[in-house]
């Protein structure tokens, strides 16, 4: 398995950037662009070009961090909003348009424009399991986007590897990829790809030998100060993307390898340290989550609360992601945050830096998370959604927000891809009667009407025996990217719309497990420390009751096919997607299945399901007992 090698730019000096959504680089000299030495050399660089002598200057060092997360090609605002306390009524909220690649140039270059020194960076999935506009030029679009708004950094995301590490590669060093029979637009549709002129970063993910698959850190002059940027993306990668993705990789702890890179770092003379994670945590129960910028973060809980409390004492703040919540939580001292998702929000975090000591300056330290307001924003002139939202942030945020509007030329720019795009995203595919949602009942958990389409629509496809004689389907929640609305019905569906719900292109297994060992998958929906179980969504035929209370191995009750009881030796018939097949989302069981047969992709099977018009069905098949 050959090595990642993205590059590690040392020592480079912090200016602002440009405005105006340019291509250059933000601070002048133009990244480099090609994937040259491995990852290990790279950091070797840095002792062999030594430490600039720290600045002289009495005063501390301004050093504005900008941060977004989870972005996923959110190219276009569509229909993302944020629901946010509304400041002029205490405990009522408003629901605020936001989000788009042009709206989040708009806030960054204000954001710049106010600070002498700031970087922009990203905490990962950047790319993956996203709209039309991104996947269908192989994420070409955004990372292009993300040039010329000027992106310094970025954290591998577990979406980062979907299609794999040579398609990685290939991403980031630049070249076309090959045509597929599937792809309506191929890479290389604006003229030769050149390639992410910013590196991605994760300290713990290994390949041969142990070395790193990819640069661990990066280290930027701010002002003759040195600070290093140390990237890590969630050990569970291997479990939540397709095993063939990361064949020949090691994902290992992130709390121990950020200090592995951070004891290397200060050996080098490196004292302020920041870590930009792709793992998370959540702060209070669904549908009560606490205020994203509560600094008490109430029932915090989640993997990188614990890790940062192991982190070496330099690193003063920790960028986070992946669970697509907002929060600014500060533990033992060091701000941990995340700014929710699509692009819809960004984390603010300004520095001090000591020129005597050259690391941070803790108690000077101040952070928000703010939204990234639209154009939308202010469709409602009665509503003066901008004005309240404003009103209720702090200085000099809130006159930052009061002023920022979307970057033209990068509206231009996303244009110019969903022109290319139009002809196939608004192709119709078929009716609904009505909206599919992925939520499911109120008050309880389990199935929801999105999880049963999409498992219906993959019984379907696979029902003939000549396509594996299914009897059943089982469909993974995180594999259903949207819900698909409606209003009065019936609905016309377009291939983008389709396409928003199942993005991932992968293809339908057909398996043989028996009554026992589909017993045993169910059992494991909930498993070790898991808080809250995740359902495989069943289809129409499949049904039981969960009880939520009971011991482990004996929650699943009543199980039955057709209304009749499931027998522990019974022979089934059970399709699944590749990626659940291969163990995905640690489903590990069905690895065991036998007797498999692939078939088609699982959006052509959602695109056949549609064409029948299908209408929601109320009823759970998971019957909920708290």
């Amino acid at each position: 398995m050959p090595t990642l090698p993205l590059l590690l730019s040392s020592l480079r000096s912090v200016r602002p950037a440009r405005p105006g959504g340019t291509a250059a680089s933000p601070g002048g000299p133009s990244r480099l662009r090609r994937l040259g030495a491995a990852a290990a050399l790279a950091a070797a660089t840095l002792a062999g070009t030594g430490v600039v002598p720290p600045a002289q200057a009495a005063e501390p060092v301004p050093l504005r961090l900008i941060a977004f997360n989870d972005f996923h090609g959110n190219l276009e605002a569509a229909q993302l909003n944020l629901v946010l306390a509304d400041p002029a009524a205490p405990g009522r909220t408003l629901r605020v348009p936001v989000g788009g690649a042009a709206a989040l140039a708009g806030l960054v270059t204000r954001l710049r424009d106010g600070a002498p020194n700031a970087l922009l960076l990203s905490s990962g999935d950047l790319i993956g399991a996203a709209p039309l506009i991104s996947t269908l030029f192989h994420h070409e679009s955004t990372i292009d986007l993300m040039n010329r708004i000027g992106l310094d950094l970025n954290a591998a995301g577990n979406h980062e590897f979907d299609a794999g590490i040579d398609e990685l590669r290939r991403l980031y060093a630049g070249g076309c990829a090959a045509p597929t029979a599937q792809a309506a637009v191929t890479s290389c549709a604006m003229g030769p790809w050149t390639g992410a002129r910013f590196p991605l970063l994760a300290a713990n993910v290994l390949g041969r030998g142990g070395r790193p698959a990819l640069a661990p850190y990066v280290v930027r002059q701010v002002q003759g100060i040195p600070v290093g940027f140390i990237g890590a993306v969630t050990r569970s990668t291997p479990s939540i993307v397709v095993p063939s993705g990361v064949a020949g990789l090691r994902f290992v702890d992130e709390a121990q390898a950020i200090n592995r890179s951070a004891a290397e770092l200060r050996r080098r003379g490196v004292r302020a340290l920041v870590a930009v994670v792709h793992e998370g945590g959540e702060v209070g129960p669904p549908g009560r989550r606490a205020d994203w910028n509560d600094e008490t973060c109430p029932q915090r809980e989640g993997p990188v609360f614990e890790m940062a409390r192991q982190l070496d004492r330099a690193v003063g703040v920790v960028f986070s992601a992946h669970t697509h919540q907002g929060y600014r939580c500060v533990i033992d001292g060091r701000v941990v945050i995340q700014a929710t998702s699509y692009g819809r929000g960004v984390s603010v975090v300004d520095l001090a830096l000591d020129p005597a000591t050259r690391a941070l300056i803790p108690a000077r330290t101040r952070s928000i998370n703010l939204p990234v307001l639209n154009e939308a924003t202010d469709a409602d002139p009665a509503a003066r959604l901008r004005e309240r939202i404003a009103a209720g942030a702090p200085e000099p945020y809130a006159a930052v927000l009061r002023v920022t509007r979307p970057d033209p030329a990068i509206a231009e720019r996303v244009a110019e891809y969903a022109r290319i795009v139009a002809p196939k995203a608004g192709q119709p595919v078929g009716r609904i009667g009505g909206r599919f949602t992925r939520s499911a009942a109120p008050g309880a958990q389990g199935d929801s009407a999105a999880g049963r389409l999409v498992a219906d629509a993959q019984l379907a496809a696979t029902r003939d025996p000549a396509r594996g004689g299914a009897q059943l389907a089982l469909m993974n929640p995180g594999g259903i990217r949207t819900d698909l609305d409606c209003g009065p019905a019936p609905c016309e569906v377009s291939f983008g719309q389709a396409f928003s719900m199942q993005p991932f292109g992968n293809s339908l297994v057909v398996m043989t497990l028996s009554g026992a060992q589909l017993k045993a998958l169910l059992e494991s929906q909930q498993r070790g420390a898991m808080a809250e179980p995740s359902f495989l969504q069943p289809s129409a035929g499949l049904s039981y009751r969960w009880l939520a209370k009971a011991p482990a191995g004996e929650r699943v009750q009543d199980l039955r096919l057709d209304g009749q009881p499931i027998s522990p030796d019974q022979r089934l018939r059970v399709t699944v997607n590749s990626f659940l097949a291969e163990g995905g989302d640690g489903f590990v069981l069905l690895r065991e299945g036998r007797e498999r047969l692939g078939g088609l992709q699982d959006l052509d099977a959602l695109i056949a399901h549609l064409k029948t018009g299908p209408a929601p069905q109320p009823q759970p098949r998971i019957a909920w007992v708290p």
